[in-house]
């Protein structure tokens, strides 16, 4: 599907962020390694936004700040205004449900006066909707075969896709214990500060 669409919405958003911004994927662990970053930026002092999918029990689940869950009011004033934005471009793009809600959180967090947000990959990376914003710091946990169908059947294919979320001389954290080759090549290509375990 590609971030064509979405990013023609971030555009008419403004979408931005003044603070750091860390991304997560991997195949398992995504979800913990959020919960550890977001605990110990809130336990240093820092203002922390921090988004996950999929919800358990309820939507405001997937969007904390401070360790809070937002209220569904705050919520529905960003999703007015991913609307608004999104309706105002010639031909109006369609988003997929991950895509608009990912867009709306992103917006509440770049309007909460924050000093970081950590955002968790719905899944792959490179095409993910969370991959719009240029993270700071990404982070891979780990890699193995998932969404096949999706992100292609080996690990060097699907370590290519999740490393799709490093930037150029960013920092690149892999915590699989042996990451693939495409992963180290990718960051290598970028220049990034790559941190393996």
């Amino acid at each position: 599907m590609g971030l064509d669409r979405i990013n023609r919405v971030k555009e008419a958003l403004g979408l931005h962020f003044d603070c750091p911004v860390i991304t997560v994927a991997g195949t398992n662990g995504k979800g913990s390694t959020c919960a550890y970053l977001e605990s110990i930026l809130l336990a240093s002092g820092y203002r922390v936004g921090c988004h996950m999918s999929p919800h358990l029990l309820v939507f405001n689940e997937r969007a904390r700040v401070n360790g809070e869950e937002v209220k569904d009011d705050l919520l529905l004033e960003h999703f007015a205004a991913v609307e608004k934005a999104r309706v105002s471009i010639v031909d109006a793009p369609t988003l997929t449900y991950f895509e608009f809600t990912t867009l709306a959180i992103m917006h509440l967090f770049s309007k909460a006066n924050l000093d970081a947000v950590v955002l968790e990959v719905g899944m792959g990376g490179r095409l993910d909707a969370v991959n719009i914003v240029d993270a700071d710091c990404a982070i891979v946990t780990s890699i193995d075969i998932d969404h096949a169908d999706f992100l292609g059947g080996t690990r060097e294919a699907i370590g290519l896709e999740k490393a799709g979320i490093f930037r150029a001389g960013a920092i690149a954290v892999c915590g699989d214990p042996v990451p693939p080759q495409s992963l180290i090549d990718h960051a290598e290509k970028l220049g990034c500060d790559l941190w393996l375990q």
